[in-house]
């Protein structure tokens, strides 16, 4: 096994590190905020008011459940596609102006590049939103780009995670996960792979699934190969 985790071209001998997959909102780009203020504005407009409550709910989620969630807590009686195209227009404008990445994700990504270890975007937010952010982030990161609307079941189930790994020629117990949200922390976990977290908005309590930073600041290259050869010793 450990002979097959050395093959992957670009990663350092010893690495134990096969590629690296990265959430997007909360996790490269601060766009957490944007959103619960997107689906605060447009649930204004319908009558309803949000509360940091819900935001509790809402983040991280993919919007099939999400919209089922805000329309549950509110009773209001609109299509669940209405909602979901409101909230969607709503973030594209929003993102227009570009949006700022976190704390330590510019370097991080520059240093996974140079290394040569495959990089994916893997979100559950969907394609239209994926296009919107790229230019903040850099699509030349990335060996592909993974949207909540392109699979059939997204996070928290594992298949993201898998898809991504398996696209990319790796095993999941090699691959890094990098995520903030519990949402997305679940499919990593559920999928195998060694789990990043890097709370945004809700705090993550540590596990033994997983590694919780406060920033990606705290982050490098050989940190996330640490975490490879950990998940693949267990």
């Amino acid at each position: 096994m450990t002979a097959a985790l050395t093959t992957t071209p670009g990663i350092r001998p010893g690495h134990g590190l096969e590629a690296v997959l990265f959430d997007m909102d909360g996790t490269l780009v601060d766009t957490e905020r944007n959103w619960f203020a997107t689906e605060t504005a447009v649930m204004a407009d319908l009558g309803f008011t949000l509360t940091a409550q819900h935001a509790e709910h809402l983040l991280g989620s993919p919007m099939e459940p999400a919209v089922a969630y805000l329309l549950a807590v509110s009773g209001l009686d609109v299509a669940p596609a209405e909602l979901e195209r409101r909230i969607n227009a709503g973030m594209v404008a929003a993102l227009r102006d570009g949006v700022d990445l976190r704390p330590g994700a510019k370097r991080l990504l520059a240093e996974v590049d140079e290394a040569g270890v495959p990089c994916a975007l893997v979100t559950a937010s969907q394609r239209v939103i994926v296009d919107a952010v790229l230019p903040s982030i850099g699509a030349h990161h990335f060996r592909f780009t993974l949207a909540g609307d392109e699979i059939a079941r997204t996070k928290p189930h594992p298949d993201p995670y898998l898809t991504a790994a398996r696209r990319l020629g790796a095993h999941p117990w090699a691959c890094v996960v990098v995520e903030d949200s519990p949402t997305g922390i679940a499919s990593g976990e559920a999928a195998g792979c060694a789990v990043l977290a890097v709370p945004s908005m809700t705090p993550i309590p540590p596990a033994p699934t997983r590694t919780v930073v406060e920033s990606l600041e705290e982050v490098d290259l050989d940190f996330l190969g640490e975490l490879a050869r950990a998940r693949v010793a267990r």
